[in-house]
């Protein structure tokens, strides 16, 4: 599974700055700012088929307002407000025809001057909408992935904000999952820089002992949607959920792993720093909550109604 390549991204329509363009038309300049320096945020989103034949977005709302967050906590003032941004999303998925599929809103800054400092440069937005599977693989999501604990460190909470979706800090996760694939692993897991269990290169990670869920509180991560969503489902099932410091041989000895995030989904690690994890498969509570997870985005649960926007 390490080092599967992705089939390459493309499709009929993005919108950008308001309107709608055709795919090939959707450039910019080469003095874009954000492609020098980084500074620029972005959310992943999923849009699910459901068993009644309707496509909804999951926690579209949620996503939309985590992205002007974003922008907020990195002093950009974007153009468009929640409505319209929630707007553009849907009508970007139509206008690719897709039933589901993965959805890509980017906030960036783009020409005008250069250094450090954007001034004026106009804040940009597009949002792009393309169809994307399993993103470790469906035998990953049904029989589990291999990690290693990366040699690099999660950002620190005060060397670079944690709370936002910004497109520079990932340079910091590329160097992860490049590592992590180039030894043969399918997932990095990072540690914060006082050497605690932090997240995944892009997903929240949790682990089961004994029953009981625990999952590294927030100061160092990002606070994921999907996180939140589990945490919840988890709870209402009269499951036990701590948010608590983790140590890296803590997973080591855990009964399960296992990873979350828009892309992710609910992904279990079957085996750490060749050491396996529990039974080295899918262990029950995983299973419980990808069930649970999955019968919420498919529309099988109605209880959960709400975290879906219908198309």
């Amino acid at each position: 599974m390490a080092g599967a390549t992705t089939p390459r991204v493309t499709g009929e329509k993005i919108w950008l700055d308001g309107r709608l363009v055709n795919w090939a038309d959707a450039t910019v300049h080469v003095l874009t700012h954000t492609l020098h320096y980084g500074l620029g945020v972005f959310e992943g989103i999923r849009c699910y088929r459901t068993e009644g034949g309707r496509s909804a977005v999951f926690r579209l709302r949620e996503h939309v307002r985590r992205l002007l967050d974003s922008a907020h906590i990195n002093l950009m003032k974007v153009p468009f407000g929640q409505a319209e941004l929630e707007g553009a999303i849907l009508e970007t998925l139509r206008a690719n025809h897709l039933s589901e599929g993965y959805i890509r809103p980017l906030v960036f800054i783009g020409d005008g001057v250069m250094g450090l400092n954007p001034a004026d440069n106009p804040i940009r937005v597009a949002v792009v909408a393309y169809p994307w599977g399993k993103y470790l693989g469906e035998e990953g999501i049904e029989k589990g992935i291999r990690a290693k604990v990366s040699t690099f460190a999660r950002h620190f909470v005060n060397a670079k904000m944690t709370k936002g979706k910004t497109c520079g800090d990932y340079v910091n996760s590329i160097l992860a999952k490049r590592e992590a694939l180039l030894d043969g692993y399918d997932e990095a897991i990072l540690l914060d820089t006082q050497g605690l269990v932090a997240e995944a290169s892009g997903e929240n990670l949790f682990l089961v002992r004994d029953g009981a869920i625990r999952t590294p509180a927030l100061p160092t991560i990002l606070d994921g949607i999907t996180r939140a969503t589990v945490i919840e489902l988890a709870k209402d099932k009269g499951m036990q959920v701590t948010e608590t410091p983790l140590t890296r041989d803590e997973l080591y000895v855990a009964d399960e792993v296992f990873l979350t995030g828009t892309a992710a989904e609910v992904t279990p690690i079957r085996e750490i720093d060749h050491r396996r994890i529990g039974t080295g498969r899918r262990g029950p509570v995983t299973k419980a909550l990808q069930e649970a997870f999955f019968a919420v985005v498919s529309g099988r649960d109605g209880k959960y109604e709400r975290w879906l926007t219908y198309l």
